[in-house]
């Protein structure tokens, strides 16, 4: 007897999420070596964890951990105790705001399964990342999407407009956006902030921005009762493949969210891999630094290539609107030569390629990869 019709209906309906390949399944489809590849699609970081956090992993694979304590066969923290207290000193929070989540990916949906009903609103504002829609489906939600201008910038007014018609319970925005690289100015936000509406601010790439300047809002969130801010360590700290993710929330909120996070969300793996980041910021940072610096590298190679018309970015990867050829087919050339980068072909990413900034070396090889692709297109 089929039961088919049991499921959701907005389930039933919904477009999967289409994730980047396993590098395995990759290279064994491509029958180029894993080494060979250089994997550019999804802003990783190519320097990887810090030796502590390596060494705390080696550690904790013992039995009973290094401390005598710690063992992978008893229940972890569910309330991630030290690692809260750690990132209170990190982004100078109380540990009450912080709550920490399987990626923040974990995060999101979290947020959206507290505030959502069958059919409330969100917007969204792309092109921007894919989980705030993705995940607003699968909680029942209509997503409201106000597109971006031409430079990818905020089209406040129509956002204004929006969340007065629909009457949207979360506004997510990303700062740098992915896969632009922009910034949201701060007196964008705080516009955006007198609406009657949770406004969740996505700071996955922060550390690649200035650290002179302010771009991030963090501080703010003791001072609005309507902000929430994401943060995560796949990227700087090169736990992409851990999943550790965090936010910082007004008090009445995380109360809330409290009730409903799993208990134990978080492995003692990804916690262990955390905390030790957080004790090994030196290192991370020179690596955070040479990232930026070869970002400025990458752009200005990639400015040079005639069918290329690359992007400012903020972040760790630089956006780029092929102007000769399609975007698919350059994508797919590089690909069979070992070189990944993401593509997009929707109706407001037509041809753009987005290149994750990675070492000198493989920034090289992205270039020659781009230059030998182009001519058999």
């Amino acid at each position: 007897m089929s039961i088919t019709h049991l499921i959701r209906p907005e389930i039933a309906g919904l477009e999967p999420y289409t994730p980047i390949l396993p590098l395995d399944v990759l290279a064994a489809r491509l029958g180029i070596p894993i080494e060979r590849l250089v994997k550019l699609d999804a802003n990783e970081n190519p320097y990887g964890p810090s030796p502590r956090t390596t060494q705390a992993l080696a550690d904790l694979a013992t039995t009973d951990g290094p401390t005598g304590r710690l063992s992978i066969a008893i229940y972890t923290d569910p309330n991630q105790t030290r690692l809260r207290t750690a990132l209170s000193s990190y982004v100078a929070q109380p540990v009450e705001r912080i709550l920490c989540g399987a990626g923040a990916d974990e995060l999101i949906d979290l947020v959206l399964r507290l505030f959502l009903s069958p059919g409330d609103a969100v917007i969204d504002c792309p092109p921007t990342f894919g989980m705030y829609s993705f995940d607003t489906g699968v909680n029942g939600g209509q997503v409201i999407r106000v597109p971006r201008h031409a430079d990818f910038s905020l089209n406040i007014p129509a956002i204004e407009v929006a969340a007065a018609v629909s009457r949207a319970k979360v506004l997510f925005l990303t700062s740098p956006n992915n896969p632009t690289g922009n910034l949201t100015p701060p007196d964008e936000i705080e516009r955006l902030l007198r609406l009657p509406l949770l406004v969740v601010m996505d700071e996955a790439y922060m550390e690649f921005v200035d650290p002179n300047g302010d771009a991030s809002v963090i501080p703010w969130v003791s001072q609005y009762e309507n902000l929430a801010v994401l943060r995560t360590f796949s990227k700087w700290a090169g736990l992409a493949g851990m999943r550790i993710g965090y936010g910082i929330f007004p008090a009445w909120m995380i109360a809330q969210l409290w009730k409903i996070k799993q208990p134990y969300n978080l492995s003692l793996g990804a916690e262990t891999a955390a905390i030790a980041a957080l004790d090994d910021l030196d290192y991370l940072q020179v690596n955070v630094a040479r990232i930026v610096e070869e970002r400025s590298r990458l752009l200005a190679r990639l400015s040079e290539l005639p069918f290329l018309a690359p992007y400012p970015s903020d972040s760790n990867f630089i956006l780029c609107r092929v102007t000769q050829g399609n975007a698919r087919d350059l994508k797919l050339a590089m690909e069979r030569m070992g070189v990944l980068v993401r593509y997009y072909n929707t109706p407001l990413l037509s041809d753009y390629i987005r290149i994750s900034v990675g070492t000198p070396a493989q920034t090289d090889a992205v270039i020659t990869a781009l230059q030998h692709a182009i001519v058999g297109l």
